[in-house]
């Protein structure tokens, strides 16, 4: 069953979400050559300290996982799209970094993810950060009340065939709220008018993940996901509700 917010529940998101916002901003401004993936981690900590949230996916053991996360985010480099786990790599220039972070406020699950290039990228990488970018939009404009959860991956692998890149197949979004994975899950590709239908207090977190040359991934020894043909990935995600006035991004 698909969990249904309350309007106070959504705004208690809002507030989670808004702070979430704050830190992946903060971890995007540092990330830069010289500084490691721990650095980015550590001050994703601090920051949660500060603003009185918890880091949603520290200690979190996802079904099939063999351990559970030892960090406050994920931190992915190039090839590798999610669930990237830091350590003492510094980054270096022409890198591309999925930062991922989910924060628990007031009892409840906010989701969101951005891509940093560090320093001078390659003109195709610009474009894919861009296309996952725009994907995303795409898909949180197919995302409305009365819609289906095929309208939205429609509209994110349209997106991502008109700029030429594919989306990786079996990654996914997915509810978000009372638990950091909730139903529905939200495909990144799909058809229209197809899957379950959108209604209002469903909040879900949208995640376009990207490559440049394979739809295919393989599973790392850490447990993260990269491309099957070791080319450049991205990702960006927001957690958004649907609302009686419309969608709502929360992050």
């Amino acid at each position: 069953m698909i969990p249904i917010k309350t309007e106070s529940e959504i705004d208690v998101m809002a507030q989670g979400g808004a702070v979430l916002a704050t830190i992946l901003r903060a971890c995007a401004a540092l990330a830069a050559p010289g500084v490691t993936l721990l650095d980015i981690d550590a001050t994703a900590r601090a920051l949660c300290k500060k603003y009185g949230v918890e880091p949603a996916f520290l200690g979190y053991r996802p079904d099939g996982a063999s351990h559970p996360y030892p960090a406050a985010v994920c931190a992915s480099l190039n090839d590798v799209v999610v669930h990237g786990v830091p350590y003492h790599r510094q980054l270096r220039s022409g890198d591309v970094l999925k930062i991922d972070m989910g924060v628990i406020y007031q009892g409840l699950y906010t989701d969101s993810a951005t891509t940093v290039a560090i320093g001078p990228v390659a003109p195709l990488t610009r474009r894919l950060i861009a296309s996952t970018r725009s994907a995303l939009e795409a898909g949180i404009a197919a995302t409305k009340v009365g819609g289906h959860v095929g309208d939205i991956g429609y509209a994110v692998e349209r997106q991502a065939r008109k700029d030429g890149f594919f989306v990786l197949r079996g990654l996914t979004g997915h509810g978000v709220g009372y638990e950091l994975h909730e139903d529905p899950v939200i495909f990144n590709y799909g058809k229209r008018h197809a899957g379950p239908v959108l209604k209002e207090g469903m909040v879900i977190a949208i995640e376009p993940m990207l490559a440049v040359s394979s739809p295919d991934i393989v599973q790392n020894d850490d447990e993260s996901y990269s491309s099957a043909d070791g080319s450049m990935t991205a990702h960006f995600e927001h957690t958004i509700a649907l609302t009686s006035h419309g969608r709502r991004v929360l992050t």
